[in-house]
């Protein structure tokens, strides 16, 4: 191999832009700079919201400050309908649902909701419970208890 064998790998160098060449070249005349005014004109530099002269927007607006994100919980939603697949008096918790593959990751907010049908009695300790999925576990001899955050 030799000094002269060495070349850019396809793709990774472009021309540059040739402008004021003439007009069929396509960046003849104004040299892709448009018509008249500031943008224009040599040496044309403006600054970071620059809005023509009109007031910038971060100056119409007011100075808020301390605006903290507000902490949202994204629950992990399980409706009875997926629990029938479990066995019978199985002991239901995030951790079981990700081993028996009904959820994807365990979570501190598993929410159990009353869609479908429950034909199984179980064990569920889940975060929080709706009024019906409740009275639907409870319905078949099962037990429902809250996992409390600490």
């Amino acid at each position: 191999m030799k000094l002269s064998d060495l070349k850019p790998s396809i793709g990774s160098t472009k021309k540059s832009k040739r402008v004021g060449r003439g007009r069929s070249s396509g960046h003849g005349k104004t040299s892709t700079r448009g018509h008249n005014g500031q943008g224009q004109r040599s040496g044309e530099a403006r600054r970071f919201g620059f809005e023509g002269g009109q007031t910038p927007l971060f100056r119409r607006l007011p100075k808020i400050h301390n605006f903290d994100q507000v902490k949202r919980r994204d629950w992990i939603i399980v409706n009875l309908e997926k629990l029938n697949n479990l066995p019978d008096n199985f002991e239901v918790t995030p951790w079981t649902l990700v081993e028996q593959g009904i959820v994807r990751k365990e979570s501190d907010s598993l929410r159990i909701l009353g869609k479908g049908e429950l034909t199984k009695k179980l064990i569920v300790k889940c975060h929080h419970v709706s009024a019906n999925a409740k009275a639907a576990i409870e319905k078949l001899g099962g037990s429902v208890e809250l996992i409390t955050n600490s």
